[in-house]
């Protein structure tokens, strides 16, 4: 096997980062204290991070940033400082979430290598598209897709010049990674900004199956599958684990490496995966790679399975032979850290100690020398064009030598101290000269690369609104629900589904016989469902559509079809509109739901650009490929079939033990869902900020489970015009016609 095959660690701290070098990882992937969406991991300084790089790339390894979360707009002078810092290290990569980020990166540090972080939620063949064109080099595929689904990926990816990764082991989240709100919506943490509370390893009452862990999903394990993977053409192999500790990465990673080599050198596996169960996980599961989405996914138990596997391997059943095994299973994790902490105690991420020394003789150039106090480090030096000769007015000083030297020094480096023991007083040279030496000094230390100057990233412009006064839209997803139509002038989106039946012309026929309506894409659409609903677009050839996928966006692009950003592509600052506007001409964007009002009122738009905002809706909080039935009412069947999508249309409620209950829910043509037990209802923006939207959304769909009232649609829609009209009165009347509500997101914010 020819194809290079990258081995992916986690570094959620400098040990992390040292124990996958030594047990032979490809490539690292770490955060800093800042932008990324691990923040209950270590993570590392700036200066660790330096070191990181000297000492990974010494040993060949690689080292990607992770800046994976979604930017506020105050947060956009920061990222652009730690940007301009980035350009000048030589990290191989940053992982990205925010579309702003793609836009900010490609304008003003195109230097930086961009990754597309699991967080984009990429699983259908237009978003490679869609990231290819935002000029992300790699794509890191939805854990949910199974083989076949990953190689038809990933050829398409290789024409388009990106890698793929595909997670291979570690953590499952039972949501779709990027759709998943439920610790935003309950305790005011997003996975989005790298603060998930992990709502689904919570206990619960007890279900009617009799599981208190109804979410909680075993661990990945693709082990066994490596020549699949190798066949799909995959470019990276992904190890999750950044909050995991460094005795975990070395017996993660080094039974991979074991795994990997044996494989190309003879095209066997190293059957040997028992150190894989010695270290923290919740067992393992195949599942979402084989296409086979069984209960058996499930474990009602979040926490270590360790001891509990050692202890069915040998069959032990009395006390004295469980402890006996546990203990045997304590003396081989204290094995490996053992042999961690010998390989590791040796490496240095320190900064390099240097001394600048200056030799001034008349008539000979000025010469600048770096001396590092460690000797396997290179001494250099540098010396002037011109010879020096005496004085008139102004000669070269000690004092100016180190005040024009002083800002040579970067993080990798720490300055012990001059050296001007050879400098002859009364002596000079042109002092553009002393620029250009100081440039050539760092340059040198820069790893004989041009140190790229400050970018000032500039403001935005301010453009004016479309609508001179928001108008009302809504989401319908039932023609039953067209008599609303009649009611109102307001804009109607008709919601598809997240599944089709293959060649089905129901939504297009919808579509034809009732122009009014604006086709409104979902977030996920997999497979043959992303090509039926690329389907639609084509068949129905609409002006306009809202779509929650970008992979539909840049097919409405190709096709010239105006396109407005649903509110699941998690849209919070200005950059993140411009992105989309330069690069594939969109039309307006909800602004996300998760973000307050201090957070939002800043946003600038685009210019002939509308910014829409969600004022009811039912809260999602998550949405899974996985079954929620199989471990709550239960379900005759054992595995996901093809014609559940399809059919399915149950609904229940869970109730975690502090007493919350959730509505989980399942829509015909529809993935499982769980939804929070109140309406979100925000009448305080249309007061706020009339003044910054084009547009006011509801959402008028049907849930089937938890409390949502079913209130009469054409009179909600009449109360929500008089309140967009100013009648102050109807707030009232709205909330008692949707009793059960929050606006607390928006109080909240990220």
């Amino acid at each position: 096997m020819s194809r290079k095959l990258e081995l992916l660690a986690p570094g959620g701290d400098v040990e992390a980062i040292k124990a996958a070098i030594v047990a032979g990882a490809n490539a690292v992937y770490c955060g800093l204290d800042v932008f990324n969406a691990r923040n209950r991991a270590a993570n590392l300084s700036f200066d660790e991070l330096n070191g990181v790089l000297r000492l990974a790339h010494e040993y060949g390894c690689e080292v990607f940033l992770t800046l994976n979360i979604v930017l506020l707009e105050h947060e956009i002078k920061s990222i652009s400082k730690l940007l301009n810092q980035l350009v000048n290290t030589t990290i191989d990569g940053i992982i990205v979430q925010d579309l702003g980020m793609f836009n900010l990166v490609k304008k003003y540090f195109p230097t930086l290598d961009i990754h597309a972080s699991t967080q984009l939620t990429t699983h259908n063949d237009g978003q490679i598209q869609f990231l290819s064109k935002l000029g992300a080099s790699r794509v890191n595929l939805s854990r949910e897709l199974n083989i076949g689904e990953i190689k038809s990926i990933t050829e398409l990816a290789h024409e388009h010049g990106v890698l793929v990764e595909v997670f291979v082991h570690g953590s499952l989240c039972i949501a779709f990674s990027g759709q998943c709100y439920s610790t935003s919506v309950s305790v005011g943490n997003s996975a989005n900004r790298g603060r998930c509370s992990q709502a689904c390893r919570d206990e619960y009452e007890e279900t009617d199956v009799g599981n208190k862990y109804p979410l909680n999903l075993k661990d990945n394990s693709a082990y066994f599958e490596l020549p699949e993977l190798v066949d799909a053409k995959v470019d990276s192999l992904k190890v999750e684990g950044r909050i995991k500790g460094a005795h975990y990465v070395y017996t993660v990673i080094e039974n991979w490496r074991k795994n990997i080599n044996t494989f190309v050198e003879s095209g066997e596996l190293y059957e040997d995966d028992s150190n894989l169960h010695k270290v923290f996980n919740r067992d393992f599961t195949n599942s979402f790679l084989k296409g086979n989405l069984t209960k058996d996914m499930f474990i009602d138990n979040p926490r270590d399975n360790s001891v509990n596997y050692a202890v069915q391997q040998s069959n032990a059943i009395d006390v004295v032979q469980i402890q006996d095994v546990k203990q045997e299973l304590y003396s081989d994790k204290n094995a490996l850290g053992a042999t961690l902490e010998e390989k590791i105690k040796f490496l240095d991420i320190n900064k390099i100690s240097i001394t600048i020394a200056f030799k001034a003789v008349l008539g000979e150039p000025l010469v600048v020398t770096i001396t590092p106090s460690n000797k396997e480090q290179e001494t250099f030096e540098v010396k002037s064009q011109s010879l020096l000769s005496e004085a008139g007015e102004k000669s070269i000083t000690s004092s100016e030598l180190e005040k024009r030297f002083k800002g040579v020094i970067n993080a990798n480096y720490e300055l012990t101290g001059y050296d001007f023991s050879e400098l002859a007083d009364n002596l000079a040279i042109p002092f553009r000269e002393l620029t250009e030496l100081k440039d050539k000094v760092a340059y040198l230390l820069n790893g004989s690369k041009e140190v790229l100057k400050f970018v000032d990233v500039p403001a935005l412009p301010k453009y004016a609104k479309v609508e001179e006064k928001p108008k009302l839209s809504m989401l319908i997803a039932d023609v039953a629900d067209l008599n609303v139509c009649d009611a109102t002038d307001a804009d109607i989106y008709f919601k598809l589904p997240e599944s089709f039946r293959r060649n089905d012309t129901k939504y297009i026929n919808i579509f034809l016989e009732n122009p009014r309506l604006i086709p409104w894409f979902p977030a996920v659409l997999i497979g043959k469902d992303y090509n039926e609903a690329v389907r639609v677009l084509e068949e129905v050839k609409p002006a306009r559509i809202v779509t929650n996928n970008t992979g539909i966006a840049y097919k409405a692009f190709e096709m010239g079809i105006e396109w407005i950003a649903g509110p699941f592509l998690n849209t919070t600052n200005s950059h993140a509109l411009v992105t989309m506007k330069e690069e594939f001409n969109c039309s307006g964007a909800f602004i996300s739901n998760e973000i307050n009002k201090g957070q939002i009122k800043h946003i600038r738009r685009p210019e002939n650009f509308k910014l829409l905002y969600s004022i009811y809706h039912p809260v999602l909080m998550m949405t899974s490929r996985q079954c929620f039935f199989q471990q709550t009412v239960g379900c005759n069947k054992r595995a996901i079939e093809a014609g559940c999508m399809l059919k399915c249309e149950k609904a229940t409620t869970i109730t975690n033990t502090r007493g919350v209950s959730f509505a989980v829910d399942k829509q015909k043509g529809g993935y499982p869902s769980i939804y929070n037990h109140e309406q979100f209802l925000n009448m305080d923006i249309v007061t706020d900020m009339s003044d910054l939207f084009d547009e006011f959304f509801i959402d008028l769909t049907n849930i089937g489970g938890g409390s949502k009232v079913q209130a009469d649609k054409v009179e909600l829609v009449k109360h929500f015009e008089r309140l967009l009209n100013g009648d102050e009165q109807v707030q009232e009347e709205l909330f008692t016609m949707v009793p059960i509500n929050t606006h607390d997101q928006y109080k909240v914010g990220l």
